[in-house]
């Protein structure tokens, strides 16, 4: 018998519409053989299935359950696809924890605390041969963090929303006259604020997933933005960036990238698939995390979809994997 799968996708933030996206590809390539895919739409005070009617079905909150017709559908796992909030930030994973769903996405304490870019630095920065940049963490747009931000860190920085993704409010300052604006942009989107001194390197992001039991990683992926860094615009308007898949590394390189990430994955205790940014120093090839997302983005044109087909899979049978895993 087919298992059915809630693929939830929506959210609170700006990030909903990319998560649209990402579960249209989601629901159209996932394998109807083997599952029976609901799309869940997940908004403040709204959760509901959209049926072919165009009739709203409300989900029951009490058991994540749908009713169509006499028919009351409960789901076996969930396929999570909501980026930012509640998909990536835990709340959803805490919420499927006491339903006792599985999901295919990180638990709900590597979630919350990965979506911290902050205390994920903290966590990483003593894996060997990975390097962490410079940074410091704002609780406050205050007179006195202005101050503490121009004493201990060096120009140029970067200052983004602590717990923000898809590069919302994020800024590069080159002078001190840029940073009172930078830091209201990116308190504007977040309580906290990671002000961080710039590393000069080029930009990779790879994939990592677990399926059939094992740790996969997937080729790197090049960022080569034609703006100052890979920002909103960089990331979703077409002809901004182009993205080399696998990316410009020699074997030496690609070996090391696979040893940190595998172990950041481990040490985040990560699930599903996650993709980690990071940058390779220009002048001496040092590997420097950036950040990890725990709900990467599933369009046609993502660059986990780009990475998975570059080891010869099918995106069908990635989704397959990831699926299973969370019954294992």
């Amino acid at each position: 018998m087919k298992k059915k799968i809630a693929l939830v996708t929506g959210g609170f933030t700006g990030e909903s519409v990319i998560s649209l996206k990402s579960a249209a590809v989601v629901e159209k390539t996932i394998n109807k053989d083997l599952y029976d895919v609901y799309k869940i739409l997940i908004y403040p005070g709204d959760w509901h299935f959209l049926a072919a009617s165009g009739e709203k079905i409300p989900v029951d909150l009490n058991d994540f359950s749908i009713s169509i017709g006499d028919e009351k559908i409960t789901f076996d796992g969930v396929f999570n696809i909501l980026h930012g909030s509640p998909g990536e930030d835990g709340k959803l994973a805490g919420y499927f924890d006491m339903l006792n769903i599985p999901y295919t996405t990180c638990d709900q304490l590597t979630s919350a605390i990965t979506m911290n870019k902050g205390y994920t630095k903290a966590i990483v920065q003593n894996i060997p041969e990975l390097y962490v940049a410079q940074s410091l963490q704002l609780f406050e747009n205050s007179e006195k963090n202005l101050n503490k931000v121009e004493t201990e860190l060096k120009l140029p920085l970067f200052i983004k929303p602590n717990n923000g993704g898809s590069s919302i409010g994020m800024s590069k300052v080159k002078t001190w006259e840029e940073l009172p604006e930078a830091l209201n942009k990116a308190f504007a989107e977040d309580k906290q604020v990671l002000v961080e001194e710039f590393v000069s390197g080029r930009e990779f992001s790879i994939g990592v997933f677990r399926g059939k039991g094992e740790i996969t990683v997937l080729p790197a992926t090049e960022i080569v933005s034609s703006k100052e860094f890979f920002d909103y615009e960089a990331k979703y308007v077409a002809g901004v960036t182009e993205e080399i898949t696998p990316g410009r590394m020699n074997q030496e390189e690609i070996d090391r990238v696979g040893r940190i990430v595998t172990k950041v994955y481990e040490k985040l205790n990560c699930k599903g698939a996650v993709r980690i940014d990071y940058f390779l120093e220009h002048e001496t090839g040092k590997v420097y995390f950036i950040e990890i997302n725990t709900v990467p983005g599933q369009t046609e044109t993502s660059l986990i979809s780009q990475q998975v087909r570059a080891i010869g899979m099918e995106v069908r049978d990635f989704y397959t994997q990831l699926i299973e895993e969370m019954f294992q």
